[in-house]
Protein backbone atom coordinates (compact mmCIF):
# COMPACT_ATOMS: atom_id res chain seq x y z
CA UNK A 1 0.00 0.00 0.00
CA UNK A 2 1.56 3.14 -1.11
CA UNK A 3 1.74 6.14 1.06
CA UNK A 4 -0.15 9.35 0.44
CA UNK A 5 2.76 12.08 -0.43
CA UNK A 6 1.05 14.65 1.67
CA UNK A 7 1.39 14.75 5.91
CA UNK A 8 -0.41 16.94 8.13
CA UNK A 9 1.30 19.04 11.05
CA UNK A 10 0.36 21.24 13.53
CA UNK A 11 1.44 24.77 13.70
CA UNK A 12 1.19 27.58 16.29
CA UNK A 13 0.35 30.90 14.57
CA UNK A 14 2.96 33.62 15.20
CA UNK A 15 0.26 36.16 15.59
CA UNK A 16 -2.67 34.84 16.96
CA UNK A 17 -1.36 31.80 18.52
CA UNK A 18 -3.84 30.02 16.74
CA UNK A 19 -2.98 26.06 16.07
CA UNK A 20 -3.62 24.98 12.44
CA UNK A 21 -3.08 22.24 10.55
CA UNK A 22 -0.94 22.76 7.28
CA UNK A 23 0.83 20.34 4.92
CA UNK A 24 4.11 19.02 4.06
CA UNK A 25 5.56 16.40 1.46
CA UNK A 26 7.16 12.93 3.04
CA UNK A 27 10.73 13.20 3.29
CA UNK A 28 11.25 9.65 1.33
CA UNK A 29 9.50 11.92 -1.62
CA UNK A 30 11.38 14.71 -1.57
CA UNK A 31 13.74 13.39 -4.81
CA UNK A 32 13.53 15.83 -7.96
CA UNK A 33 13.97 14.25 -11.21
CA UNK A 34 15.75 17.58 -12.28
CA UNK A 35 17.25 20.19 -11.12
CA UNK A 36 18.20 23.54 -13.03
CA UNK A 37 20.95 25.60 -12.44
CA UNK A 38 19.29 28.20 -9.79
CA UNK A 39 18.29 25.27 -7.94
CA UNK A 40 14.99 25.00 -8.89
CA UNK A 41 13.68 21.62 -8.97
CA UNK A 42 11.25 19.21 -10.40
CA UNK A 43 8.90 16.16 -9.03
CA UNK A 44 7.34 13.44 -10.46
CA UNK A 45 4.82 13.90 -7.47
CA UNK A 46 3.57 16.79 -4.82
CA UNK A 47 6.32 19.58 -5.20
CA UNK A 48 7.24 20.08 -1.75
CA UNK A 49 8.28 23.71 -2.44
CA UNK A 50 4.24 24.06 -3.07
CA UNK A 51 4.09 24.03 0.82
CA UNK A 52 6.69 26.36 2.53
CA UNK A 53 4.49 28.87 3.28
CA UNK A 54 1.84 28.34 6.37
CA UNK A 55 -1.20 30.44 6.51
CA UNK A 56 -3.26 31.06 9.38
CA UNK A 57 -6.59 30.12 8.83
CA UNK A 58 -8.06 32.49 11.15
CA UNK A 59 -5.44 35.94 10.92
CA UNK A 60 -4.12 35.28 7.38
CA UNK A 61 -0.95 35.46 9.23
CA UNK A 62 1.63 33.58 6.82
CA UNK A 63 5.27 32.78 7.63
CA UNK A 64 8.07 29.75 6.54
CA UNK A 65 10.21 27.55 9.36
CA UNK A 66 12.92 30.36 9.19
CA UNK A 67 10.65 33.62 9.56
CA UNK A 68 10.32 35.34 12.71
CA UNK A 69 8.61 33.47 15.29
CA UNK A 70 8.47 36.54 18.03
CA UNK A 71 6.69 39.51 16.28
CA UNK A 72 7.23 43.14 18.29
CA UNK A 73 4.53 45.74 19.01
CA UNK A 74 5.30 47.50 15.55
CA UNK A 75 4.95 44.46 13.27
CA UNK A 76 1.79 42.99 15.05
CA UNK A 77 0.43 46.46 14.35
CA UNK A 78 1.57 46.52 10.58
CA UNK A 79 0.16 43.16 10.16
CA UNK A 80 -3.36 43.82 11.79
CA UNK A 81 -3.72 47.16 9.79
CA UNK A 82 -2.33 45.95 6.45
CA UNK A 83 -3.67 42.55 6.45
CA UNK A 84 -5.34 41.13 9.59
CA UNK A 85 -8.07 43.39 9.20
CA UNK A 86 -9.09 42.38 5.80
CA UNK A 87 -8.38 38.75 6.07
CA UNK A 88 -11.34 36.64 4.76
CA UNK A 89 -10.72 33.26 6.25
CA UNK A 90 -9.73 30.61 4.07
CA UNK A 91 -8.05 27.09 4.47
CA UNK A 92 -4.38 26.27 2.69
CA UNK A 93 -4.32 22.80 4.93
CA UNK A 94 -4.62 20.42 2.14
CA UNK A 95 -3.11 19.71 -1.49
CA UNK A 96 -1.60 22.71 -3.12
CA UNK A 97 -2.53 23.19 -7.13
CA UNK A 98 0.08 25.58 -8.51
CA UNK A 99 -2.34 28.54 -8.50
CA UNK A 100 -3.19 28.01 -4.63
CA UNK A 101 1.26 27.41 -4.07
CA UNK A 102 1.43 31.13 -5.92
CA UNK A 103 -1.28 32.96 -3.93
CA UNK A 104 0.45 31.35 -0.34
CA UNK A 105 4.05 32.46 -1.21
CA UNK A 106 2.56 36.28 -2.87
CA UNK A 107 0.55 36.06 1.09
CA UNK A 108 4.29 35.11 2.23
CA UNK A 109 6.09 38.08 0.65
CA UNK A 110 3.11 40.42 1.71
CA UNK A 111 3.03 39.71 4.99
CA UNK A 112 7.25 39.58 5.15
CA UNK A 113 7.26 42.93 4.03
CA UNK A 114 4.70 44.36 6.11
CA UNK A 115 6.59 43.52 8.84
CA UNK A 116 10.02 44.03 7.47
CA UNK A 117 11.30 40.67 7.48
CA UNK A 118 15.09 39.63 6.86
CA UNK A 119 16.33 40.04 3.36
CA UNK A 120 16.99 36.30 3.76
CA UNK A 121 13.06 34.93 3.73
CA UNK A 122 12.05 37.76 1.34
CA UNK A 123 14.66 36.94 -1.12
CA UNK A 124 13.82 33.41 -0.90
CA UNK A 125 9.62 34.27 -1.37
CA UNK A 126 11.00 36.26 -4.28
CA UNK A 127 13.11 33.39 -6.16
CA UNK A 128 10.20 30.60 -5.21
CA UNK A 129 7.85 33.19 -7.21
CA UNK A 130 10.12 33.45 -10.20
CA UNK A 131 10.01 29.36 -9.94
CA UNK A 132 6.09 29.05 -9.89
CA UNK A 133 5.83 31.33 -12.83
CA UNK A 134 8.75 29.28 -14.61
CA UNK A 135 6.58 25.75 -14.05
CA UNK A 136 3.76 27.88 -15.21
CA UNK A 137 5.97 29.15 -18.59
CA UNK A 138 4.99 32.55 -17.97
CA UNK A 139 8.61 33.79 -18.86
CA UNK A 140 7.61 37.19 -18.43
CA UNK A 141 6.86 37.05 -14.54
CA UNK A 142 9.50 34.94 -14.10
CA UNK A 143 11.98 37.29 -15.18
CA UNK A 144 10.04 39.50 -13.65
CA UNK A 145 10.44 37.40 -10.13
CA UNK A 146 14.16 37.21 -10.54
CA UNK A 147 15.35 40.54 -10.87
CA UNK A 148 13.68 41.38 -7.54
CA UNK A 149 14.80 38.30 -6.09
CA UNK A 150 18.28 38.51 -7.52
CA UNK A 151 18.09 42.84 -5.53
CA UNK A 152 16.82 40.69 -2.86
CA UNK A 153 20.15 38.19 -2.35
CA UNK A 154 22.39 41.47 -2.98
CA UNK A 155 21.02 43.14 0.18
CA UNK A 156 21.73 39.98 2.00
CA UNK A 157 25.16 40.60 0.64
CA UNK A 158 25.50 43.64 1.81
CA UNK A 159 23.92 43.56 5.04
CA UNK A 160 24.84 40.15 6.38
CA UNK A 161 27.62 39.25 4.33
CA UNK A 162 27.75 35.30 3.37
CA UNK A 163 27.26 33.56 6.18
CA UNK A 164 28.15 29.70 6.56
CA UNK A 165 26.67 29.72 3.29
CA UNK A 166 29.02 32.02 1.21
CA UNK A 167 29.88 30.27 -2.14
CA UNK A 168 26.11 29.33 -2.15
CA UNK A 169 25.20 32.98 -1.91
CA UNK A 170 28.39 34.07 -4.34
CA UNK A 171 27.21 30.98 -6.89
CA UNK A 172 23.20 32.39 -7.01
CA UNK A 173 24.55 36.16 -7.67
CA UNK A 174 26.49 34.80 -10.35
CA UNK A 175 23.82 32.46 -12.03
CA UNK A 176 20.83 35.04 -11.25
CA UNK A 177 22.61 37.98 -13.11
CA UNK A 178 23.52 35.46 -16.26
CA UNK A 179 19.80 34.43 -16.27
CA UNK A 180 18.96 38.09 -16.20
CA UNK A 181 21.52 39.22 -19.05
CA UNK A 182 23.80 40.96 -16.89
CA UNK A 183 26.70 39.36 -17.94
CA UNK A 184 29.66 41.45 -16.68
CA UNK A 185 27.73 41.02 -13.05
CA UNK A 186 27.74 37.61 -13.23
CA UNK A 187 31.63 37.22 -14.19
CA UNK A 188 32.57 38.58 -11.24
CA UNK A 189 30.38 36.92 -8.60
CA UNK A 190 31.31 33.66 -10.13
CA UNK A 191 34.97 34.51 -10.60
CA UNK A 192 34.55 35.14 -6.79
CA UNK A 193 33.74 31.45 -6.05
CA UNK A 194 36.38 30.19 -8.46
CA UNK A 195 39.55 32.41 -7.14
CA UNK A 196 38.84 32.53 -3.78
CA UNK A 197 40.89 30.33 -1.71
CA UNK A 198 39.20 31.04 1.24
CA UNK A 199 36.27 28.87 -0.37
CA UNK A 200 36.37 25.34 0.04
CA UNK A 201 32.91 24.28 -1.16
CA UNK A 202 33.66 21.65 -4.27
CA UNK A 203 30.19 21.55 -5.46
CA UNK A 204 29.64 25.57 -6.24
CA UNK A 205 33.07 25.94 -7.36
CA UNK A 206 32.65 23.34 -9.93
CA UNK A 207 29.45 24.82 -10.61
CA UNK A 208 30.69 28.26 -11.03
CA UNK A 209 32.91 26.84 -13.61
CA UNK A 210 30.47 25.13 -15.80
CA UNK A 211 28.05 28.30 -15.78
CA UNK A 212 31.24 30.29 -16.30
CA UNK A 213 31.79 28.30 -19.35
CA UNK A 214 28.21 28.81 -20.38
CA UNK A 215 28.42 32.12 -19.74
CA UNK A 216 31.09 32.41 -22.22
CA UNK A 217 29.69 30.64 -24.92
CA UNK A 218 26.17 33.26 -24.70
CA UNK A 219 28.45 36.00 -24.75
CA UNK A 220 30.73 34.77 -27.68
CA UNK A 221 27.41 34.09 -29.96
CA UNK A 222 25.86 37.14 -29.21
CA UNK A 223 29.33 38.85 -30.40
CA UNK A 224 29.53 40.62 -26.98
CA UNK A 225 33.22 41.66 -25.48
CA UNK A 226 34.31 39.45 -23.29
CA UNK A 227 35.15 40.90 -19.52
CA UNK A 228 38.70 41.12 -18.63
CA UNK A 229 38.52 38.89 -16.15
CA UNK A 230 37.30 36.35 -18.59
CA UNK A 231 39.84 37.07 -21.12
CA UNK A 232 43.34 36.61 -18.87
CA UNK A 233 41.36 33.26 -17.28
CA UNK A 234 41.55 32.75 -20.76
CA UNK A 235 45.02 33.31 -21.10
CA UNK A 236 46.33 31.40 -17.90
CA UNK A 237 44.30 28.11 -19.17
CA UNK A 238 45.98 28.53 -22.40
CA UNK A 239 49.70 29.14 -20.75
CA UNK A 240 48.36 25.92 -18.31
CA UNK A 241 47.67 24.01 -21.50
CA UNK A 242 49.95 21.40 -23.15
CA UNK A 243 51.11 22.37 -26.87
Amino acid sequence: MELEPLYKVKVTCHYCETEFETSRVRPSLKRPYRTDSDFCAYYKLENPDFYVVRICPECGFASTENSTDKLTDKQRLAFKEQIGNRWEKRDYSGARTLDQALATYKLGLFCAQVIQEKDRIVAGLLHHIAWLYRYREDHEQERRFLEFSLEAYVRVFEREGAGSNEARLLYLLGELNRRAGHFHEAVKWFGRVIHDKRITDAAMIRASREQWAVLREQMISGKMELPEEMIDADKEAAKRSPI
